[in-house]
């Protein structure tokens, strides 16, 4: 029984879920003491601010995150370097043109004394002091996903997470810091898991020597449909955020309100990153090896199951939707609880089928048709952006928004499943009988 368990705590799978379940742990605490700690505006401003640095922090790492998991996945120590290196130096010169842009953009509002949203002059002014410090951990995950070692990964997020939540505990019954303070100890905390991870190596920062023109380019290639669709798949969600910010009618409050069970959904969804982080390099390997049967048994698999072990979720979810709102937002929401109780169960059923469009992506990725996943997304980006134009400015609703969410994902499922048909005739009728096959042997894959 005790090896049983063993072997179970070493599973990657495992692993990879109670690394995400931690740090989003703590990132539930902090979202809770921040919506005590600062008012509906304030608290919507923040939300526009982290929203945006999430997006753009897509956009810089998403152009060699995918592509560099690929190539360190058995990897000899010199390659690492010269991969880790070359990742590092395009990464650095990223920053250095986002800084420009961001900064440039911050002075022209002021020149013009422009009004905007409170939240994007925030982001401008402050990002390039959050993605300075947290470049180097960043770096860092492309090898501890490719290593599958989800406990340094933990470790080195918890390092942030949790100082900033220890932060926030203070600040609830001491301090009393405001906005502003609560974005540089952001920042600074991010800093410390960068200085950690330049330290141990991990990073790439003393690899740079190494980098080499060749792997540059091939990075560069394969990364810009990636980097395409992490940002486009980004769009999907912060969209809802950045429209409602630019709304007169809702503004920073509809932000507030709208984040909470947006929230929620994040939280039900971390099991999905979890297992699409083991099953990208599973899948990968396989694809490089041309075992195409085993690539797709692995996808049949991995759909099957974690739809149905998102099903009672979604259902639980669905009945105590109000008391799950509740619980998150604090009394300061009450007078919204209907609205934001029936947007969160519009999303149990986007929850139910994103298993399906996440993975249907990913396969794409381990098959190196990151080009066609890149044309999925942007077809459900493009039709999300519409949609919420619809919702916030004819509307008005934020409940429209939130509908948006499901009838996009349905269009994601269909035309990844046709690119996929295509392209390795999957069939969809195999992931019941392999997702059957799969628990039947289930000590197997444990053992």
């Amino acid at each position: 029984m005790l090896e049983q368990l063993k072997n179970i705590s070493k599973e990657k799978n495992l692993s990879s879920l109670m690394a995400n379940v931690s740090v989003a742990f703590l990132g539930l605490v902090s979202f809770m003491l921040l919506t005590r700690q600062l008012s509906k505006e304030l608290f919507g401003e923040w939300v526009l601010f982290i929203t945006l640095a999430t997006f753009v922090d897509l956009l810089r790492f998403g152009l060699t995150r995918t592509s560099s998991v690929r190539l360190l996945s058995g990897a000899n120590d010199q390659k690492q370097k010269n991969i880790l290196g070359s990742t590092f130096r395009i990464n650095i010169n990223l920053l250095g043109i986002l800084t420009v842009l961001c900064w440039g953009a911050h002075v022209i509002l002021l020149s013009y004394n422009l009004e905007i949203n409170n939240g994007y002059r925030l982001f401008l002014f402050y990002y390039p002091f959050l993605a300075l410090s947290n470049l180097s951990w960043n770096n860092a995950m492309s090898l501890f996903q490719a290593e599958q070692n989800f406990r340094r990964m933990m470790v080195v997020r918890l390092s942030n997470v949790g100082l900033f939540c220890i932060f926030l505990v203070i600040n609830q019954w001491w301090l009393h810091l405001g906005l502003i303070d609560i974005i540089w100890v952001n920042i600074a905390v991010n800093m410390v898991s960068s200085i950690w991870c330049s330290i141990k190596n991990w990073d790439g920062l003393f690899f740079v020597k190494h980098a080499k023109r060749s792997i540059r380019k091939e990075l560069v290639n394969f990364g810009k449909y990636s980097m395409g669709t992490l940002i486009s798949s980004s769009l999907l969600k912060s969209s809802d955020t950045f429209i409602i910010g630019m709304s007169p009618f809702l503004g920073s409050a509809g932000i507030a309100m709208y984040a909470i069970p947006l929230k929620l959904t994040d939280l039900l969804g971390i099991p999905l990153h979890s297992f699409a982080m083991t099953a990208y390099p599973r899948m990968s390997k396989k694809s490089i090896e041309g075992d195409l049967s085993g690539v797709k048994k692995i996808f049949y698999s991995y759909v099957g199951i974690i739809t149905m072990l998102f099903f009672p979720v979604a259902l639980v979810s669905f009945v105590f939707a109000e008391h799950m709102v509740l619980f998150l937002g604090g009394a300061e929401y009450m007078d919204s609880l209907p609205l934001l109780t029936l947007i969160f169960r519009v999303f149990t059923v986007y929850i139910m089928l994103l298993p399906i469009d996440r993975f249907t992506g990913v396969l794409l990725d381990s098959i190196n048709k990151p080009k066609l996943n890149l044309y999925k997304v942007l077809v459900m980006t493009s039709a999300n952006i519409i949609l919420n134009l619809l919702a916030v400015f004819v509307f008005k609703s934020l409940v429209a928004v939130a509908m948006g969410t499901v009838l996009f994902t349905v269009m994601g499922i269909f035309l990844g499943f046709y690119y996929l048909k295509r392209e390795i005739q999957i069939k969809s009728g195999q992931i019941v009988s392999e997702s059957v096959l799969f628990l039947k042997n289930l000590k197997t894959h444990l053992g």
